[in-house]
């Protein structure tokens, strides 16, 4: 039986088929490394990609948030002169008021 064996280890076949397990090992890890490599520039590719978006969002949403604030800020300019404009128009109206009962009150004093 251990005959067997020692004959067994002394296959020249055993070498041979030992090299191409090796070979075939190698191949396979080689494979590997390939598709590691070719992940790892698709996955920076894809990084890069993502950053330019996100600049150009960033970009859209700066100019977007700087149109909003020139629009708020032109409102509020034309809100206030419109308000401005109210108590214009109210002061006028009161004056008005205000100098007629004066003009009522010198009238019924001087008595016609």
């Amino acid at each position: 039986m251990l005959e067997k064996f020692r004959a067994a280890t002394q296959d020249p076949d055993l070498e041979v088929k030992r090299q191409e397990r090796l070979v075939l090992h190698q191949a396979r890890l080689d494979r590997q490394a390939q598709r590691q490599a070719e992940r790892e520039a698709e996955r920076k590719t894809r990084e890069a990609e993502e950053a330019r978006l996100a600049a150009i969002e960033a970009e859209r949403l700066a100019v977007a948030k700087r149109e909003a604030d020139e629009l708020a800020a032109l409102e509020a300019s034309e809100s206030a002169a419109a308000h401005e404009a109210l108590l214009a128009e109210q002061k006028a109206k009161r004056d008005e008021r205000y100098a007629a009962r004066k003009a009522a009150k010198k009238a019924r004093r001087r008595g016609y």
